[in-house]
C-alpha cells in the first residue's frame, strides 16, 4: 500500500525479480502503509531500535539523512530525537530481498540513547528462566544516559 503522494513506485509495479535483484526502490508496505525499521548503530553493529516507517516517513529520512519514523500510537510521523536532541544522522539504509524491511545505519548523537528510556538501546533487558521455571526479563546492565522525566516531563 503506497500513499498517492509518495515517491515511491507501488511494489506491485515491479516483477518480484527486479524486487529481489533489480535497483528500483519500491518498498513494499503493509496494509497499513508501514515497513519496519531496524535502526543500528553504524559504528559498532548493535541493534538500538526497531520502528515503522511510512511512505512520508521514509522519503524525510532519505532526503534529509535524519531518521524519521511513523508513530503507530500518536499516529503522527516522529523526527527522532526532535525532543531529547538524541538525533540520528543516517549513514546508509539498506532493504531486505523483498523489500519490506529496512535497516538504518546511525551515529547516533546527542548523550548517545537511542531509548526513550534515556538508555543507548532500546534492547536493555533479556529474557531469563528462573529456577521455578518462571519467564521473565531482567536488566541487562546498560546504563541510563539521561533522565527521561527532566528531559520529557512526566
Amino acid at each position: 500500500m503506497t500513499h498517492p503522494d509518495s515517491p515511491f513506485p507501488a511494489a506491485d509495479s515491479i516483477t518480484n525479480t527486479e524486487r529481489e535483484l533489480g535497483a528500483v526502490f519500491a518498498p513494499k508496505f503493509d496494509a497499513s502503509g508501514l515497513v519496519t525499521a531496524v535502526t543500528v548503530d553504524a559504528a559498532t553493529g548493535q541493534v538500538l531500535m526497531v520502528a515503522h516507517m511510512n511512505a512520508q516517513a521514509l522519503e524525510a529520512t532519505v532526503r534529509t539523512g535524519l531518521a524519521h519514523y511513523w508513530s503507530r500510537s500518536r499516529s503522527a510521523l516522529w523526527k527522532k530525537g526532535e525532543s531529547s536532541g538524541e538525533l540520528q544522522e543516517v549513514v546508509e539504509i539498506r532493504t531486505d530481498c523483498d523489500q519490506d524491511a529496512v535497516i538504518v545505519m546511525v551515529n547516533q548523537t546527542g548523550r548517545g540513547a537511542a531509548c526513550h528510556t534515556g538508555r543507548r538501546t532500546c534492547f536493555f533487558r533479556r529474557v531469563v528462566t528462573g529456577s521455578d521455571g518462571a519467564i521473565s526479563l531482567e536488566d541487562a546492565g546498560e546504563p541510563t544516559l539521561f533522565d527521561p522525566e527532566a528531559v520529557y516531563g512526566s
